[in-house]
């Protein structure tokens, strides 16, 4: 880990084939109002024009534009690559398609000041509100302006839902990668969650720092496929019931949710002939006898998905 850091943010973008979306990222990087940032592009192995685009924007740009180059794999893994390769004591991942609010990496920097620098330590991130391009919020507002919770809390405590945007700590990334052996999808809340548990706290501010643009290629979107993602959203449901249970008493509806979509994701997996991760079994009482209540509605999920194909 560096000692002292050359920039307060580093602007984290994996892409694949976006060349004709990058250049929404970079308006918004040159409208900021906040400059001591770097932009990291990491391009998992596109096929268009991303890298002469990037190399373009190098030579114009009033802040530091950084281009890394790997094979195609998953945005996961180039993710890691970036977090890897970041400059900046604070991460900022903004996709490939969508921009920063103007004021977005300003209002960051200040909300992490306003961190006491003895605390600082115990926190991981700060995060914001996403807007649509139409200014519509998306999801939930955090029930107080500022406010210093876990994720985990957040999620079930405070019921807080829909997509959310901010800068989490570089060092602290390092320390929880993204799953590079699990193939395919993972959902970013299992790497979220597992810092929570280790007593990692984020400030939530009731602040724009995103514009969201939905596309049918996104992770999120891809998330909802059911079969092509199962192994990544039965590790979701796996995490709900398995780890999360000393929340159980805040929101007793999404664990027995998940406890279904455990078996939902269960058969989708055992459909294609593969077998359930040896080093995630389904442990103490409380969790089985979750999934064993469930198992008749997750089978019907499970049906149901396999109608509709």
């Amino acid at each position: 880990m560096p000692s002292t850091w050359r920039h307060l943010f580093t602007v984290l973008t994996p892409s694949y084939n976006r060349a004709d979306t990058l250049g929404r990222v970079y308006a918004s990087l040159c409208g900021q109002s906040f400059q001591d940032f770097e932009w990291l592009v990491v391009d998992d192995g596109s096929t268009d024009n991303t890298r002469a685009r990037v190399l373009q924007w190098q030579q114009e740009a009033r802040f530091p534009v950084r281009y890394a180059w790997q094979p195609n794999q998953h945005k996961k893994t180039a993710f890691n690559h970036g977090v890897r390769e970041a400059q900046g004591e604070l991460i900022v991942a903004l996709d490939s398609d969508d921009s920063l609010d103007a004021d977005a990496l300003d209002a960051m920097a200040r909300a992490w000041s306003g961190i006491s620098p003895q605390d600082r330590p115990r926190f991981v991130a700060v995060t914001g509100l996403c807007a649509r391009p139409d200014g519509g919020i998306v999801g939930d507002r955090f029930p107080e302006d500022v406010l210093d919770a876990s994720v985990l809390d957040m999620t079930f405590k405070y019921r807080v839902r829909g997509e959310k945007f901010g800068c989490m700590r570089t060092e602290v990334l390092r320390q929880f990668p993204f799953p590079d052996e699990i193939p395919g999808f993972v959902p970013e809340s299992l790497v979220w969650r597992a810092m929570a548990r280790a007593g990692f706290q984020t400030r939530f501010v009731n602040q724009v720092f995103r514009v969201y643009y939905d596309s049918p290629d996104s992770l999120s979107m891809q998330g909802r496929n059911s079969q092509q993602h199962a192994l990544g959203l039965w590790l979701l449901a796996h995490d709900t019931v398995v780890k999360c249970l000393p929340w159980f008493r805040y929101q007793p509806q999404a664990f027995f949710v998940a406890a279904a979509r455990y078996t939902r994701f269960a058969l989708h997996i055992r459909r294609t002939g593969q077998a359930l991760p040896a080093d995630r079994p389904l442990t103490g009482l409380g969790s089985r006898l979750l999934v064993v209540a469930m198992w008749p509605v997750g089978a019907l999920l499970y049906g149901r998905d396999r109608f509709r194909r």
